[in-house]
């Protein structure tokens, strides 16, 4: 008989307290444990991974020098906040549902736990966050640490920048912690990745670094010691080696620190603790750390759905299923370029999630990742549409409300004639509301000269980037996640008439105009209400949100009953409120019954079945919905011929 195996120290970590109470020689033991733990749970349900596998000792590290939830952690995009959650009492049942209807978010929401200070699922964000914190703890007179743990790809974002320029002049007491592992999503790029490789690689500064800080370190850790070496080092350092940049911001800057050695770490945290300055600590990480084939493959690590634990293969589509949207376009964007040199791809930190590596491998010159930078990445477009290129921005929906402003100030308002492709249209079940697209329909169709246009299937969304290419003016093209219906593509694309919207099925009582996604959840109830109820009922592609097919609709009110829309988008300002809009213009009284998501941001879920039936937007509800209002409408119309 084996032996019964050791409890898990794991199992017994109810908070940061418990973590405090272990012994340092039972910190590699937990640290092991909690990968065991994230590489289980992600096999299964999907999650980011590598970033997780990257911070387990740093995060065991924080919680055993600060004490959450009294001191504050501020993660950035909470890519790497598994481990977070896994030592503030929500392992077991609940983080093993991660990602899941009922489970821990993938991401970190006050609402979660009192542990989560602030919420987050975009990149960039930490830094001015932590600094409003700390600003508000030196306005109210209190003495907790707020901890901003920022990745290196958070350093290319704008407002990272801006936060570390009004640190100084902010508060004299922060810690942020510069998790360096080369990687956002993708492999780093630009001027900071570069810098912070030179740092972390050079000789000379980590081997003077090192030799000062042993020295000092090697006393108790105290504030007047601690000044002392803040002076020495500012004093001296400089005449042996340029001070970091971080310094030239007025942050004292410790490190590289090896990112998995727990003593190194403790020593650090624990001296920042005690400064009363602002501090950097920079932190070397590996991502993936535990498993080969996250370490192996990062970018693919970064976030991915199931697999297998052992060998890290990703579980396969079934043989003859439809390509996902995001590789169709990328496919396409690369055989246009091909053919006109004048035609590049932009993306920000995520060349495969857009699908924008096909053009990056077959056609290097034509495409560029400006990291995350989402803002600049507009901007940039914007600067190349005057000298006749014609950009393609591929931004998710969700990170494109980033750089509304670019979009508004630097590329409709002079009618430049820039490509956005917004992958992630639409429902973003496992990911939740921070990744949910569910808002680009109405922050689009308010912006004059755009062209918001979504297709039905994968050879439409070609037709609709040709489309783009070829107008002069701003287009968006926005589609979901995932596979599309499996249509063929034609080997020449269609140039589509803008505004017109595409009649598929014909109908007498009721007509639905339906967008995208929702054509094919409008056939299935139009066979229904015609099957069950015997009524007729047409579908309309609609294509364009913006702008309408106004002729279409106004003639279809003027002899069918009833109007429905549908659309994977909030209903508030979406494309139901523009047939709304263009109906009341032309005060023409037709119901309409209005199909999209409710003025709610909608949670995490297993699926996006799931979801739509905890918001009524199931097949059955959409069919008593429908049959409900046409039902009314038949005995209104009675009611007023009697």
């Amino acid at each position: 008989m084996n032996p019964p195996s050791p409890a898990r120290l794991l199992d017994n970590i109810r908070g940061p307290f418990d973590v405090k109470m272990l012994a340092p020689a039972q910190l590699p033991q937990l640290a092991q444990e909690i990968r065991d733990e994230l590489i289980a749970v992600t096999a299964k349900n999907g999650g980011h991974i590598g970033p997780n596998l990257g911070v387990v000792e740093l995060t065991i590290a924080l919680h055993r020098v600060f004490s959450t939830p009294d001191d504050q952690f501020v993660f950035d995009v909470a890519h790497q906040g598994y481990v977070h959650k896994l030592l503030t009492g929500r392992h077991g049942e609940f983080f093993r549902k991660l990602r899941q209807t009922g489970g821990a978010s993938g991401f970190l929401y006050r609402s979660e736990s009192e542990h989560d200070a602030f919420g987050a699922g975009h990149a960039g964000t930490a830094l001015s966050a932590a600094l409003g914190m700390a600003t508000a703890r030196d306005l109210r007179g209190t003495g907790e640490h707020v901890v901003a743990v920022c990745g290196d790809a958070a350093f290319t974002c704008g407002v990272t920048l801006e936060a570390l320029n009004n640190v100084v002049s902010s508060t004299k007491r922060l810690i942020v912690i510069l998790n360096d592992n080369e990687w956002s999503i993708a492999k780093n790029v630009g001027a900071i990745s570069s810098y912070l490789n030179r740092i972390s690689t050079s000789p000379a500064y980590n081997k003077l670094h090192h030799d000062i800080e042993a020295f000092f370190t090697s006393f108790p850790t105290g504030v007047e010691m601690n000044r002392v070496y803040m002076k020495w080092k500012r004093e001296t350092k400089d005449f042996f080696v340029g001070s970091s940049l971080f310094e030239k911001f007025g942050l004292r800057y410790l490190g590289p620190v090896d990112g998995h050695n727990l003593d190194a770490l403790l020593k650090n945290l624990e001296f920042a603790r005690h400064c009363d300055v602002p501090v950097l600590i920079h932190v070397l990480t590996k991502k993936g750390k535990g498993l080969e084939a996250a370490q192996a493959h990062p970018e693919k690590f970064h976030g991915l759905g199931a697999f297998d634990p052992t060998t890290g293969e990703s579980k396969k589509p079934a043989p003859g299923s439809p390509p996902n949207y995001q590789d169709v376009f990328g496919q396409a964007l690369t055989r246009f370029a091909k053919a006109d040199r004048n035609i590049v791809g932009i993306t920000g930190a995520m060349p495969s999630g857009t699908g924008l590596s096909h053009l990056a491998s077959e056609v290097p010159a034509q495409f560029f990742d400006v990291g995350i930078a989402e803002e600049h990445a507009v901007l940039f477009a914007a600067g190349l549409a005057t000298k006749g290129i014609r950009p393609v921005c591929a931004i998710y929906s969700t990170f494109l409300q980033r750089a509304y402003d670019q979009v508004i100030h630097d590329v409709a308002l002079q009618n430049l004639p820039v490509t956005f492709c917004l992958d992630r249209a639409g429902l973003s079940p496992n990911d939740g509301p921070t990744h949910h697209g569910l808002f680009d329909l109405s922050y689009l169709r308010c912006v004059p000269n755009a062209v918001v246009m979504q297709p039905k299937d994968e050879d439409e969304l070609v037709d609709m980037l040709h489309t783009g290419l070829t107008h002069r003016g701003p287009t968006f093209i926005r589609y979901p996640r995932g596979a599309g219906v499996g249509v063929p593509i034609k080997p020449q694309p269609a140039a589509l008439p803008i505004g017109h919207a595409e009649v598929l099925r014909e109908g007498s009582n009721i007509m639905i105009w339906a967008l995208g996604s929702m054509v094919q959840d409008a056939h299935q109830l139009a066979r229904r209400l015609a099957t069950e109820e015997n009524l007729s009922v047409g579908v309309v592609n609609a294509r364009f949100a913006k702008p309408l097919d106004r002729a279409l609709l106004l003639s279809h009110a003027a002899c069918i009953p009833l109007l429905v829309t549908m659309e994977d988008n909030v209903l508030a300002g979406g494309f139901g409120s523009a047939v709304l809009e263009a109906l009341h213009e032309a005060d023409c009284p037709v119901a309409v019954e209005r199909i999209g998501w409710p003025d709610r941001f909608v949670e995490h879920g297993s699926s996006a079945e799931g979801l739509r039936a905890a918001y009524g937007l199931s097949p059955d509800d959409l069919y008593r919905r429908v049959l409900d209002r046409w039902r009314n409408l038949s005995h209104e119309r009675v009611a007023a011929a009697v």
